[in-house]
């Protein structure tokens, strides 16, 4: 009779407990669900409530060992919310800071400025060489012939062969390449951003899940304290949530200072190192759509790493259109009017005003700027091997990411359509029975707990997606940092004014 009275006290109990839990769950984020969930939402996920972990209550801390009333449990430490302040500001876009990239990142001015020195350059070794003036005299000596002859001449070098309009092409092929340089930093910008940006808002989505998770945990070890309460837990169970609650403490911790690190890194790439942190609004589960099957084909004919060494080429091949002329000499004209002082007889007047004039050109036997010319084909064979070698460069690293891109893709389908939805009626079902009283609450937590491991599993594998695609979408072009690449010569001692020819 004493044990039938027992036994009944002990179900009553867990009876109240029961509906006391009910009632918790339903202020509780992960157990109360909307009746219609929206579509968009992630398997109905997207209607929990979220709370700060400050104002997480439980009953872990110092809480008696069933099996010795002298041995106390560890204490519940609280956990801090390091983006609390983050989320009083507005929500930043990637274009937000797409805008604030293309106008802060210093390699985008580096690779607008390499383009106007080679703009200044191909203007100046066009520039004709300037005249000469000068003062000439001749038999200048005293006596009866009064000075000698003194006067005044012009010397002019005329450039012959088409000269400098081949030097002027050099370096307008060369404004091209840097052009071309421009546009390809442009997009390594862009690139670097929204790689950044994706790996940051995916890592905030794993901050979401690990405070669920932290919450489950808290609330598994709060459980397991009444369960030890009513004899149902010894010591081992209720210690061993303990762990788990601080392991999920730990994890909520580091994935907000991992945010941080991306956040910062995002900030910096966008030229505003010292903008306050903020939460980042964006579409993670669409990435773009790459066509695998022909996305060689359109990386090797589009991409601006290819066609900046097919403009290598062509400034080489300008660089030895230019040597071969230069071969051809210079004609040097000097004319000028001078005062002859020498007295004639028997006049016995001087010979006055005379003119002058003298045309002069180099023979070339000697130097015909052979040497040149054959390092000038030797410079043009090995860029248009330095395109085949970049060709097949872009198809090594394109490789793996298209694997990577499939892989992931094929993940982040089954976690979204197979995963994700199966674990969400498991726990459906279990809740349901719980509230029932068929089935024990760790059950209900156990399900809810795997459901929210999974959406942490799913962010990532999202956030390696959206790594791969974006770096396949912008050509492989994804640094926003490195300076950018200089072309030919950027020596700004070209066709100096005091010079002789013209010449670079």
């Amino acid at each position: 009779m004493k044990r039938t009275i027992t036994t009944a006290i002990v179900v009553l109990l867990l009876g109240i407990g029961a509906l006391a839990q009910t009632y918790a769950r339903q202020s509780m984020p992960g157990i109360q669900k909307s009746s219609q969930s929206h579509p968009d939402d992630q398997c109905g996920m997207g209607q929990m409530e979220m709370h700060s972990p400050q104002h997480i209550t439980t009953g872990v801390s110092r809480v008696q060992e069933p099996e010795n009333p002298d041995q106390k449990t560890g204490s519940n430490l609280p956990v801090p919310d390091l983006l609390e302040a983050a989320k009083t500001l507005p929500v930043q876009s990637l274009d937000d800071f797409e805008a604030l990239a293309l106008k802060n990142n210093p390699t985008l001015k580096q690779a607008e400025a390499i383009a106007r020195l080679s703009a200044g350059l191909a203007r100046q070794a066009g520039l004709w060489p300037n005249p000469s003036l000068g003062y000439q005299g001749e038999q200048i000596r005293g006596g009866s012939f009064g000075g000698g002859e003194q006067g005044g001449f012009v010397q002019q070098n005329i450039v012959l062969g088409g000269k400098l309009g081949r030097r002027r092409n050099v370096f307008e092929q060369q404004m091209k390449e840097d052009e071309i340089g421009v546009r390809e930093q442009e997009l390594s910008v862009r690139g670097a951003v929204q790689l950044q940006f994706y790996s940051a808002l995916a890592q905030l989505r794993a901050v979401e899940v690990q405070q669920k998770l932290m919450v489950i945990a808290i609330d598994a070890a709060t459980t397991a304290h009444q369960l030890a309460n009513v004899g149902q837990a010894d010591a081992p169970d209720v210690l061993q949530a303990e762990v788990e609650a601080e392991q999920a403490k730990l994890e909520f911790a580091k994935s907000q200072r991992v945010y941080l690190q991306s956040y910062e890194e995002l900030a910096a790439i966008a030229g505003e190192p010292h903008m306050p942190i903020a939460l980042l609004n964006g579409d993670l589960d669409h990435p773009p759509d790459i066509d695998t099957d022909r996305y060689l084909d359109d990386l090797l004919q589009n991409s601006p790493s290819i066609k900046r060494v097919q403009q290598k080429v062509r400034r080489a091949e300008a660089e030895l259109a230019r040597d071969k002329r230069e071969a051809i000499p210079d004609l040097t004209l000097r004319a000028g009017v001078q005062q002859n002082q020498e007295i004639l007889e028997p006049a016995m007047k001087p010979v006055g005003v005379q003119s002058f004039a003298t045309a002069g050109i180099q023979i070339p036997i000697f130097n015909r700027n052979q040497g040149n010319v054959q390092a000038a084909k030797a410079q043009v064979e090995r860029e248009r091997e330095e395109v085949a070698r970049v060709n097949l460069q872009l198809v090594q690293t394109a490789q793996p990411l298209l694997q990577q891109y499939l892989t992931s893709k094929l993940e982040a389908e089954r976690y979204r359509t197979e995963l994700i939805p199966r674990a969400q009626r498991a726990y459906e079902l279990y809740l349901g029975k719980y509230r029932n009283m068929a089935a024990a609450y760790p059950e209900v937590i156990v399900s809810q707990r795997t459901l929210f491991q999974l959406e942490d599993s799913y962010a990532r594998v999202l956030g390696e997606l959206w790594t791969s695609a974006v770096q396949l979408q912008n050509y492989l072009l994804a640094d926003g940092m490195s300076p950018p690449q200089t072309s030919g010569t950027t020596s700004t001692q070209v066709n100096q004014p005091t010079g002789s020819g013209g010449s670079e």
